[in-house]
């Protein structure tokens, strides 16, 4: 307790963690690909969603204001989460807001504030290949003494984490009680700092980092590779040894791709 900044006020700090998570797969025929992005689409719906969000706020010791949520046609969900750092009462809590409690129909209207979590999915295939991709996009943004990065195993552990893009900023100020502006609350040199070793242990990462201006950048990719974990609908054993080798290239070309940001040219 003595560790902690006496602050003079609100701590106006916004920390905000914003990653994407990489999950690729190979679909061998157009009909796996639908199959793919069906499956992905019941696993990953709004309702399940949900319920991962609610967890993070509870891990980060946050109270759930409000919750948004929608199921998209032909794929793809959104969730919107308002929270507050300390639980309010009743009188506090803004009349539109339904403090979690939902009836899971498609769609509920809400509002966001400063705090707030969400979660947009994008599956996807490629238009001549039997590459199966799909995206999770998490924006985790707190104000007060709570912190995004708190969640950060819960969440990477809860998808099929191929490859990761982890972004995580504070921005603004607040201040000590002689006025002086403090500019960031506690000591960060990496995102991988908050990683557990069992985690980061599985993933070659690298970090791009500006300190001065309180940016923290890393990104992740598994460092085996067995194909049978990618293969939707059928196993390497019943393969050719070439069609082996063509998904195993196909697979690897793809993940570098989104690694680096960049297509691969052969």
């Amino acid at each position: 307790m003595n560790d902690k900044l006496k602050l003079y006020g609100f701590n106006n700090l916004t920390k905000t963690l914003s990653f994407n998570i990489y999950d690729i797969c190979y679909t061998k025929t157009k009909e796996d690909q639908q199959k793919y992005i069906e499956y992905i689409d019941e696993q990953y719906n709004a309702k399940r969603l949900t319920d991962i969000l609610i967890e993070v706020t509870r891990i980060i010791g946050a109270s759930v204001l409000n919750i948004a949520k929608q199921d998209y046609d032909p794929q793809g969900a959104s969730v919107t989460l308002l929270i507050s750092e300390d639980p309010l009462r009743e009188s506090e809590i803004d009349s539109s807001c339904n403090k979690g409690i939902l009836d899971y129909r498609d769609s509920v209207v809400a509002h966001l504030d400063k705090s707030h979590i969400t979660v947009h999915t994008y599956p996807e295939t490629h238009p001549s290949k039997g590459i199966a991709t799909f995206r999770v996009d998490i924006d985790v943004s707190t104000c007060g003494e709570i912190s995004p990065l708190k969640a950060l195993n819960y969440l990477i552990e809860s998808f099929d984490s191929d490859i990761l893009n982890l972004d995580y900023r504070v921005r603004g100020f607040t201040r000590d009680f002689v006025g002086n502006k403090l500019f960031i609350d506690h000591k960060i040199t990496s995102i991988q700092d908050y990683i557990s070793d069992e985690v980061l242990a599985k993933y070659s990462a690298i970090d791009i980092n500006v300190y001065q201006e309180h940016i923290f950048h890393t990104k992740m990719m598994l460092k085996n590779f067995d194909l049978d974990d990618y293969l939707f609908s059928t196993e390497k054993i019943d393969l050719e040894v070439e069609e082996r080798n063509s998904m195993n290239k196909e697979l690897k070309i793809e993940m570098q791709e989104i690694y680096y940001g960049k297509n691969y040219i052969e």
